[in-house]
């Protein structure tokens, strides 16, 4: 991690008055710091995070002060990625309710800055509209215009803004022309200025000399053309360490939330710096593997949409050019031996930790299919080259705007776009996960420090779902698994050591956090498969079994648990969607304890609350919603069928039952609770189940050697953490270590009993114990019918452990599957338990009649669901309620 710079000290006096307002603001009647209008809040598509709320109360207290004119003139020095423009969308609703402003006017010094705002503004029906709909502030419909000049025509409900590059405002303003903005309309008509990348507006500052045509002489001539005006400003990067330009803003910045405290905070991806001297094509072909490790990672936890996207810069437009063309020769021409091999050559040299493992991961997997997919993913119509100009940036481009500015979007196909991204303000892309540096290029400070703001640009969180929930900051903050990539930006670099002095550089000065990609605070442990198992019948004979899949008719999916829905409630955590983030997993179990409920599907008097939450997204037009649900009637079978959501409760997890929820809040916790059961919906809709069919699969097909990284700095459980036993001397287990967590330890401490008394030996001549590992994609059962509550569960499961079992000719075989679970999940993932103890009537394709299947109940800490005993009553093994110790053998 680079080294912090030392800095002067600077004060910030509209800040220190803030802290002080801020503590004392609960105890205090005085209006001047009265809290900030609800209506803001409801108003807004995001929930704002706490730091966007304080800046929001820092701002309130200067506007409600008896002299606030002396405040007329304000900034914001808010980190690259930290919300600011949804800042700016509550300071435009803040304005118009409490001040009756109604005049806007948005300027930045790129289009780039200004057609991105217009989405977030003006664009009712895009995905990056900041705007609940409709707006609705004290009963009242309000508006937002878009405008050439200010006009004092226009209805009070209406909101007039203006945006617009500063150049073209000045044109405007200083040549007359039909339509356009004069002097006149400023001096006439209160606005507020809110100035974008506002470090751009301080020429005559920086130069220590007044000078009439300058942007900043241009905005504040606008400014003090009527007293009422007032100017926002809003920037990442103002440099107070010049001294001209702390003197200008030591009294104006209002609120600072810095780079460094963004990340530390968890709202960004973490940054890793991927250093080496491998060539271009090297560099491309290892930003591609981790980048559909990445998707094919997403995929397997069932997270929906993760498209990770690779941004290759270059310093020239013709290296650009060259570069784009000989990667998509590079993917073309890529075969299954020349991806076996490069692998193979990589893990011996490779010193990063991202990328060893995504190499194991790849040497594992169907070579052929895994080329096919990486052709098939980064063609030539998933690549874009963005070639930008010094004043544009890499959107000045109007045609490729809106590829780039709508990576998210699933059906955006873009992987890949070669830029020379010299400038990137305004540009909100959040699934950038790789940066590759292409061609030899400078190495002066200038250089890095773009390069440094590209990638903290690049580092803005995307916030995925995960298990039901979406988090708009990281929640895999350790490396015990590779979840932490779905969170993570590479930048993948050359290692000289006069670039990375220069890269550090640019680093500290922009607060931005950075690693190398290497193993401190972490170790891998490997387990080997014992040779002595390797040689034996079982090894090279034997056969597990996993059952077969179908497709799912369309006749199926019958009612809403077929989809996955639980059909009677549906939970929503107010508390965390609040907060959005910044709190811990025990804070949230601490507060969000209380049920409330918010409505009830099958009670007539919530029906018009349910109808009005589903108008506000398409999906639940019966157009769109009868091609995923085919079995479909009408919306209100929908609503009212018990098939349906017609037994439906949502329930709101608060921290007080005395909170009492408008009607406004409870119809936006509906809103959630659908967009829950949508995704639900569209998620397993033409699904595979599982079916009680069995197939044979070669137990070396199973079996191979591992490794995991396991993480080796302080924590905050002891049950958490993982070690490696050795397992060298007991012949019954098949690898030589078992790495394991305390619970799992106790599980084969309990079979090691079985072992070791005999009881198992006597019955059976091979006995084995199999660790049935995630990371070589062990063996996979499927739910073939749905439990007692009837929702469906399609994603696979993988028991941690499987049990081996025959006699000397195989004659007799079992094949018993067993899971280690904590406590915590028992909910959770009851249905993969049920699935567990269903293994009964099934058919198994074999040799013979004599391959039993079995599941046993989940192993819990102290056997408290009695294993010991089940496993013996179905193996016809006296049972001796063996005492047990917990020693364990490192």
């Amino acid at each position: 991690m680079a080294k912090k710079k030392q800095v002067v000290k600077r004060e910030f006096a509209l800040i220190d008055e803030s802290n002080r307002k801020s503590e004392i603001s609960f105890f205090s009647n005085d209006e001047k710091i009265a809290p900030v209008p609800q209506y803001v809040f409801e108003n807004l598509k995001h929930q704002l995070r706490p730091y966007q709320k304080q800046a929001l109360f820092n701002l309130n207290w200067t506007q409600r002060d008896v002299n606030s004119n002396k405040y007329n003139h304000l900034m914001f020095n808010m980190a690259t990625g930290s919300g600011k423009t949804d800042l700016m969308a509550a300071i435009v609703l803040y304005m118009y309710g409490e001040y009756g402003y109604r005049n806007f006017l948005f300027v930045s010094n790129t289009n780039a800055v200004v057609e991105k705002t217009k989405e977030n503004f003006l664009n009712e029906t895009g995905g990056k509209y900041l705007f609940s709909q409709p707006i609705n502030i004290d009963g009242k419909r309000i508006n937002i215009k878009d405008v050439n000049r200010f006009s004092n025509q226009m209805s009070n409900d209406t909101i007039q803004m203006k945006l617009t590059t500063v150049q073209s405002l000045s044109n405007e303003l200083l040549s007359i022309r039909e339509n356009g903005l004069t002097f006149d309309d400023l001096e006439n008509q209160k606005i507020v200025i809110l100035a974008d990348e506002a470090h751009h507006f301080n020429a005559s500052t920086k130069k220590d000399k007044l000078t009439q045509h300058t942007w900043e002489a241009l905005l504040d001539k606008i400014r003090q053309a009527n007293s009422a005006n007032r100017q926002f400003e809003f920037t990442a990067t103002i440099d107070v360490d010049k001294e001209e330009v702390y003197q200008k803003y030591r009294d104006k910045i209002i609120y600072k939330y810095e780079l460094d405290k963004f990340m530390g905070e968890g709202y960004s991806k973490s940054v890793y710096r991927l250093q080496a001297n491998n060539s271009d094509k090297e560099k491309m072909l290892n930003a591609v593997l981790l980048s559909q490790y990445r998707k094919r990672l997403a995929k397997k936890h069932n997270i929906a949409d993760f498209k990770p996207v690779i941004l290759f810069k270059s310093n020239l437009v013709k290296v650009s050019k060259q570069a784009q063309a000989e990667f998509l020769q590079l993917i073309e021409g890529l075969t299954a031996s020349d991806l076996t091999q490069f692998i193979a050559d990589q893990l011996k040299i490779t010193h990063s930790e991202a990328l060893r493992h995504t190499y194991e991961y790849w040497k594992n997997v169907d070579m052929t299919e895994a080329v096919s997919e990486i052709k098939r993913d980064f063609e030539r119509k998933t690549s874009v080259n963005v070639n930008d100009t010094a004043s544009e940036g890499i959107l000045g481009d109007k045609a490729d705007f809106k590829k780039l500015n709508t990576l998210e979007d699933p059906n955006n196909p873009i992987r890949t776009i070669f830029a020379v991204a010299k400038l990137t303000e305004g540009w909100d892309v959040l699934n950038l996960f790789d940066i590759v540096r292409i061609g030899e290029q400078s190495t002066t400070l200038m250089q890095t420090n773009s390069e440094a703001q590209l990638i903290g640009r690049g580092a803005r969180y995307y916030p995925f779902e995960y298990e039901g929930e979406r988090s708009y900051t990281r929640r895999f903050n350790s490396k015990e698994n590779d979840m932490y990539l779905l969170e993570s930006l590479y930048y993948h670099t050359i290692n000289d050591s006069k670039y990375i002095n220069n890269l550090h550089k640019s680093f500290d000065k922009m607060n931005l956090v950075s690693e190398n990609d290497d193993d401190s605070n972490y170790q891998i442990l490997s387990a080997k498969v014992k040779e002595g198992f390797q040689r034996t019948k079982v090894y090279k004979r034997g056969k597990l079994y996993q059952n077969k899949q179908e497709d799912v008719p369309a006749e199926d999916y019958s009612n809403i648990g077929a989809y996955g829905v639980d059909s009677k409630t549906m939970m929503v955590n107010v508390n965390s969607s609040t907060m959005e983030a910044g709190v811990s997993a025990a804070y949230d179990n601490e507060t969000a304890d209380v049920q409330k409920t918010v409505c009830d599907f099958y009670k007539a008097s919530d029906r018009r609350l349910i109808k009005k939450a589903m108008a506000r997204d398409r999906f639940y037009r019966y157009d769109v919603l009868s091609t995923y649900v085919p079995k479909l009637k009408s919306i209100e079978e929908f609503i009212t069928s018990n098939d349906w959501l017609g037994r439906l409760k949502v329930v709101a997890l608060v921290s007080d039952d005395s909170i009492e929820l408008s009607m406004e809040e409870r119809c936006q916790i509906v809103q959630k609770a659908l967009t829950k059961i949508k995704e639900k919906i569209k998620q397993n809709y033409q699904k595979k189940r599982g079916t009680k069919e069995f197939y044979p699969v070669p137990i070396s097909s199973i079996v191979h050697d591992y490794s995991k990284r396991v993480y080796t700095g302080e924590r905050s459980q002891v049950s958490e953490s993982i070690f490696s036993v050795d397992m060298s001397k007991k012949s019954w287990f098949v690898y030589d270590r078992a790495i394991v967590d305390h619970l799992e330890h106790e599980f084969i401490s309990m079979i090691g009993r079985f072992v070791d008394d005999n009881e198992l030996t006597k019955k059976y001549d091979d006995v084995y114990l199999i660790r049935n590992e995630e990371t070589i994609d062990g063996l996979k059962i499927f739910e073939f019918q749905p439990g007692e509550d009837g929702v469906r569960h399609y994603q696979g499961f993988m028991p941690d452990f499987i049990l081996y079992l025959a006699d000397r000719d195989q004659q007799l075989a079992y094949q018993i599957f067993a899971e280690p679970k904590g406590d915590q999940l028992l909910n959770k993932d009851g249905w993969k338990q049920t699935l567990l103890e269903s293994l009964d009537n099934i058919e198994v394709i074999a040799e013979n009649e004599k391959i039993k299947l079995l599941g046993l109940k989940f192993y819990l800490r102290g056997d408290q669901n009695h294993i010991e005993e089940e496993l013996s009553n179905k193996l016809g093994i006296d049972y001796r309620g063996f005492k047990f110790s917990m020693d364990k053998q490192k």
